[in-house]
């Protein structure tokens, strides 16, 4: 018993931006198929909804993650223009880049990742994990591999002590995600994609588009209910 709560102590600990959704989900156990000691962080930026925290919180509470949710969401008034915090209609039909333009959340992610780098430096982690992935290269600027490169380059140097900046997932897709998932037996009915918050999912939004398709092309039948 000793042994196993030393053990325990030693993990080196890494803080994972967690919004509840898929990507965040996949990363988090990452992390602990890793051995790693995940701190979960999540933001209530004052998107469209909240849905999605919900599920990070259950998820973390049955993990006995310690999850903290930051309440941000006066920076909103800052941040207008996104389909995704302001009274803009949520594209519909395929993920691509013209349609879901409407979606970016200006400066999002240098945002979050500034204050994940924080809470890093705060209890002593050395890594910073997030979700992006090849996917969301061509619609979110803050997703891209030379983004992610810079954003990391900065945050080595920005504290005395140096924390890394990982997107496991960077150059790979929604379906290879999924796929890494479904070979930790992951079980994504406790994950939300829907860019709508109602009871069930919409499977008409850009993201739960691209949710089905990586189920379909993993030969998987999602387990989230559809309107």
């Amino acid at each position: 018993m000793k042994t196993y709560f030393k053990e325990q102590k030693m993990k080196e600990k890494a803080v994972v931006i967690y919004s509840g959704g898929m990507d965040s989900y996949t990363v988090l156990h990452k992390t602990l198929q890793l051995g790693l000691q995940p701190f979960a962080l999540s933001f209530n930026y004052g998107q469209r909804h909240i849905k999605e925290l919900e599920y990070a919180k259950n998820v973390c509470d049955e993990l006995s993650v310690e999850h903290k949710v930051v309440d941000i969401s006066s920076i909103n008034q800052l941040l207008e223009g996104s389909s995704l915090t302001s009274d803009i209609d949520i594209p519909e039909g395929d993920y691509q880049e013209e349609s879901m333009k409407s979606t970016v959340v200006p400066n999002r992610n240098m945002i979050l990742l500034s204050l994940a780098i924080g809470y890093a430096v705060s209890i002593g982690a050395k890594k910073v994990f997030y979700g992006a992935h090849s996917g969301d290269h061509a619609i979110y600027p803050d997703c891209r591999p030379e983004f992610v490169r810079k954003m990391n380059e900065v945050s080595l140097i920005a504290n005395y002590e140096a924390v890394e900046v990982i997107s496991p997932y960077l150059e790979q897709s929604k379906i290879d995600i999924l796929s890494d998932g479904l070979a930790m037996n992951l079980d994504y009915a406790k994950t939300w994609t829907c860019y709508n918050g109602r009871d069930l999912a919409c499977g008409k939004c850009g993201a739960c588009q691209e949710r089905l398709e990586a189920f379909k092309l993993n030969a998987v039948k999602d387990p989230l209910s559809y309107e």
